[in-house]
């Protein structure tokens, strides 16, 4: 049995929503035919489920049925066989030499440095002064990454390195198309020729920091130095190569930063939008804190502080939708899945369902208290995605993104700016510049 869906008699039109407004699709969809959903983009049946029940069929139950999607697949030409795009044997040998660096006690001493980064940024404002908060949050995270993960100042590098990013970034309409391993090989396109310099942009920084890390050939205790001299002792016993360490590299490198960046962005423009939540942030951080700086250890002690967060990642989540190939047939629920049908979820529409979201859109971080979270299905929020492929560092990006608010909410607070529309890339961004007037807390 096949769910219902909308017919196509525009030619085209389908794509034309997935590559230009997913979002309002996608929710259209759930309005009008409940929470499984069918449609064509072309001869491919793509498949839409916004259930948590259904979420945790395709990325949990029946994970091995599917592999990823055709958007991320596409995103090889940057990323190549990373973590986020390799399957199979080579994802999971990937995982393991990786997976080492993401272990509590060093994610503890990365967070050290995530609050010394903070330091340094949140002390060259001026009260009064306006900022792109995105564009700030993109440069922190930036330079967060490099430390922590690749022992890496890329400080005087940020601005290029974040015009690199955004050129990729708008090239998600592309990746979507039908046509995008065809166009990509003709650089007379000038989007393609920007993108082309772009991904040669960040090759140059990435590939500086592998070779002077090869020269030197010191284990500095971060990511990089385990991935340089890991050996899979549960495989071939190999190592990694020069190209499978960029792709790597490129894959920590960009989602490391960008989906935390996007995350922070949102969540200073939520706050900023709704005073008596910042008010009772500010009380937190003042009892816990009591004007000392921030350190790992404060952590677990400011679950009001990531409550806000986890609420700012329901309603701005950064990846806002999962797509999967199934690699044969499938039932999800009670719907039929062929071979090479395109499955999608998104977690902009499931963390929106009023079923398990009272009043959806309301800013409200004690939905995340234990008690709220023990009565909703699991599956009714997964920001990180699930499974064997969720997220590799997930702990680190709670840890960073509680630490970065808690630092900067203590000193300095962003005043509303004009309102900001979402605008569904390969993570959720800001349509345009995010402008606050930062002010000094007194």
């Amino acid at each position: 049995m096949v769910p219902p869906g909308p017919r196509n008699w525009i030619p085209g039109k389908h794509l034309r929503a997935l590559q230009y407004a997913p979002l309002p699709f996608l929710s259209r969809l759930v309005r009008e035919h409940g929470d499984a959903s069918r449609f064509h983009v072309g001869p491919q049946p793509v498949f839409f489920f916004a259930h948590p029940d259904q979420v945790r069929d395709v990325l949990v139950v029946r994970n091995a049925s599917f592999i990823k999607g055709l958007a991320l697949q596409r995103t090889k030409v940057v990323l190549g066989e990373g973590l986020l795009t390799s399957e199979g044997e080579l994802h999971k040998r990937q995982r393991r030499l990786a997976q080492p660096a993401f272990h509590r006690e060093r994610i503890h001493h990365y967070g050290e440095v995530m609050v010394e980064k903070t330091l340094r940024a949140r002390d060259r404002w001026q009260d009064g002064q306006e900022l792109d908060v995105a564009h700030e949050m993109m440069r922190l995270t930036l330079a967060v990454v490099a430390q922590t993960l690749f022992d890496a100042d890329v400080d005087d590098e940020a601005d290029e390195i974040g015009a690199a990013l955004t050129e990729l970034m708008l090239m998600f309409p592309l990746l979507v198309h039908p046509l995008a391993t065809l166009i990509l090989r003709f650089p007379f396109f000038p989007q393609v020729r920007r993108f082309r310099r772009a991904l040669e942009r960040l090759d140059r920084t990435i590939y500086a920091i592998i070779g002077e890390r090869r020269r030197t050939n010191v284990d500095r205790g971060d990511l990089l130095s385990m991935l340089i001299l890991a050996t899979d002792v549960e495989g071939d016993g190999g190592g990694m190569s020069d190209l499978q360490l960029r792709d790597e590299t490129m894959t920590i490198f960009l989602a490391g930063h960008e989906t935390t960046a996007n995350a922070l962005a949102w969540t200073w423009y939520l706050l900023a939008r709704n005073p008596e939540v910042e008010r009772e942030l500010h009380r937190e951080l003042d009892t816990v804190l009591a004007g000392r700086t921030p350190s790992p250890a404060d952590y677990p002690r400011l679950p009001y502080t990531e409550m806000v967060l986890a609420e700012s990642m329901r309603l701005r989540p950064p990846a806002w939708g999962v797509g999967r190939f199934a690699t044969e047939h499938v039932r999800i629920g009670e719907w039929d899945v062929p071979k090479n049908g395109l499955v999608l979820v998104s977690q902009w529409v499931t963390h929106r369902d009023p079923r398990f979201w009272p009043d959806p859109e309301r800013f409200d971080p004690l939905r995340f208290t234990p008690e709220a979270k023990a009565v909703r299905p699991k599956m009714a929020y997964f920001p990180f995605g699930a499974g064997p492929r969720i997220c590799i560092g997930e702990s680190f990006a709670w840890m960073e993104g509680v630490l970065l608010l808690a630092t900067i909410a203590q000193r300095w607070k962003f005043e509303r700016g004009e309102d900001v529309e979402p605008q569904a890339l390969i993570t959720l961004r800001p349509r345009g510049p995010m402008l606050m007037r930062v002010s000094r807390r007194t």
